[in-house]
């Protein structure tokens, strides 16, 4: 699931904090680099079991409105299609989530309110009316009601945001990649997916992990070199007057474009560009990218950067 545009923005991040604390030591910048990347990973369970705890409060919301409907004598049968959704069946079944679940402390059933508040939501959607009204009775049509509650009720929630806020501080930025390889889980379930059916893994391979580590200490190993590069190249270039975000951006792009040479040039610049539109000034993509350029283009020249 960690792949290299979550690196790279858990790169900055932790540069960042390490340059500002003014702190000298590498390796706690790598140990706090892998522990955050094991939260996002974290995360992604965790919105997991959002959904099985929301199925949850469904159960006991419509077990509670068939006591009540016995109380009052009424016949009409209440329907149970959503509680139970096939694929949420699946999920909930999960070993490798179970498993996951059995060795967290956190319990979205302890958030009850909140779960309640975004339960009432999904049964107020157009969608759910349109899936429960629905004479069908598919796999897939079980499968894309969810798809469709996460991606319109649990992506951009701020109410959810400030609760995942207080669960973890890694978790400020992650958010929005995460959901996008939830919504991916949510598609690689079929009719005939198992309890052993798999989740994203915590890394594709061993590659990525080695990529971040190494690349945070080129980062830092190299740092005056980079500057040196940035300083030839932009015209009265003062480095305190750049920003620390940027300095920051510049100083790992030019990490990864150097130390890399299986990453083409331009998917390094566009990444970093992409990211100093988030994290740094409205004028910053613009200046990063042509920094980048105009050093990339200068070493090429001189033979001093070979890509594959």
């Amino acid at each position: 699931m960690i792949n290299r545009e979550l690196i790279r923005l858990k790169l900055v991040q932790i540069a960042y904090s390490y340059y500002q604390s003014g702190s000298k030591n590498p390796a706690a910048a790598e140990k706090e680099l892998l522990m955050s990347l094991s939260r996002a990973y974290a995360l992604y369970n965790t919105m997991l079991l959002l959904m099985v705890e929301l199925n949850r409060m469904a159960l006991r919301t419509l077990e509670m409105r068939q006591s009540r409907a016995k109380r009052l004598g009424q016949k009409d049968a209440l329907s149970t299609k959503f509680v139970d959704n096939r694929f949420m069946l699946q999920l909930e079944s999960n070993k490798q989530l179970q498993e996951f679940r059995d060795n967290q402390h956190f319990d979205w059933a302890d958030q009850e309110e909140f779960v309640r508040s975004l339960y009432t939501k999904i049964e107020e959607s157009d969608f759910y009316k349109m899936y429960m009204d629905s004479d069908k009775d598919s796999y897939d049509e079980d499968r894309e009601i969810w798809r469709l509650i996460y991606r319109h009720l649990i992506c951009n929630n701020e109410e959810l945001d400030a609760v995942l806020e207080e669960m973890d501080l890694y978790w400020n930025d992650d958010k929005v990649i995460v959901d996008t390889f939830v919504l991916k889980t949510i598609n690689r379930f079929t009719a005939d997916s198992t309890d052993d059916q798999p989740l994203m893994p915590e890394y594709r391979d061993s590659s990525d992990q080695e990529f971040a580590i190494r690349l945070l200490q080129k980062a830092i190993a190299n740092k005056d070199y980079y500057y040196d590069l940035i300083a030839s190249t932009t015209r009265k270039w003062d480095i305190k007057r750049v920003a620390l975000m940027d300095r920051i951006i510049l100083q790992l792009a030019l990490a990864e474009i150097i130390s890399f040479p299986g990453i083409p040039v331009s998917v390094s610049i566009n990444e970093y560009v992409e990211i100093a539109k988030m994290y740094s000034t409205s004028k910053s993509g613009k200046y990063i990218n042509a920094t980048l350029d105009n050093i990339a283009k200068r070493l090429i020249e001189e033979n001093k950067l070979i890509k594959e």
